[in-house]
């Protein structure tokens, strides 16, 4: 299993994922998940991934390939002239790798021995930043206004989180502290899901990545906000009204007729 994080602002996209890859409790590892490309001055392009490691891992290796000589090898993410074009090409790629495995292994893809799902952000000069949302099938759907981030991965223990915390106008520094506290979340309720944690920052127009890190599990500000957002949830808990197991009460609220 895996978690990651695409995130539109008014300031551009903020990405994050982890590293964990596992097949079963005895036998876990470290790999990436996101995977970004540039031409300064004229397109930035990431991608995050979760599923079956050897598709997502044979697709990235693919788009690598032809973006190293994108003259000789056709759809390269960087000769696609829109951001709607790159999500077309990696959303045709990861159908037809998934549908070569199945096969090649006497399946239909249908079985989803080998799905996977990805998320594809950047932007092209001239135009918006965009983020996709990329199906196993191959199809995909666009971020916006009312749906202004994507998951793929473990997703439900993150995802209230963000829904409460979320706001367009928000900082960078702000959108990267509530990435951490829905990644917290999720570390601290799935085994699957692992430090160390990737950061990709990519700010409109600036067509190469305003800031991008490794988050390891010895981070002090990651450690700060796990640490902090525990207390501020207990402090919370015990701020809001008090419930009375008094049968008389009918479990009514401390003080109330």
């Amino acid at each position: 299993m895996t978690y990651c994080v695409g995130m539109m602002l008014d300031r551009g996209l903020v990405l994050m994922s982890d590293t964990r890859t596992n097949s079963g409790v005895d036998n876990i590892s470290t790999f990436r998940k996101m995977y970004h490309w540039q031409v300064p001055g004229e397109r930035v392009i990431a991608v995050m991934t979760a599923g079956n490691l050897a598709t997502t891992q044979a697709v990235v290796s693919q788009l690598e390939e032809r973006n190293k000589a994108p003259a000789e090898r056709h759809n390269s993410l960087l000769e696609a002239p829109t951001m709607f074009q790159v999500a077309t090409i990696v959303g045709n790629l990861l159908q037809d790798v998934i549908e070569e495995r199945a096969a090649d292994n006497g399946q239909t893809a249908a079985a989803g021995t080998f799905s996977a799902t990805m998320i594809v952000a950047g932007q092209i000069k001239g135009m918006e930043p965009r983020l996709f949302l990329i199906y196993p099938e191959g199809n995909f759907i666009e971020a916006s206004f009312d749906t202004p981030f994507f998951q793929i991965g473990e997703t439900k223990y993150g995802r209230p989180i963000l829904i409460r915390g979320y706001e367009r106008d928000m900082s960078f520094e702000a959108a990267v502290k509530l990435m951490c506290v829905s990644f917290d979340s999720t570390l601290k309720a799935n085994l699957s899901v692992g430090m160390p944690l990737d950061l990709l920052v990519l700010e409109t127009d600036g067509f190469t990545p305003l800031h991008e890190r490794r988050i390891e599990a010895s981070d002090p500000y990651f450690q700060s906000i796990s640490t902090s957002w525990g207390e501020a949830l207990r402090q919370a808990l015990e701020g809001l009204p008090d419930y009375t197991l008094d049968a008389a009460a009918g479990g009514r609220l401390k003080g109330t007729a």
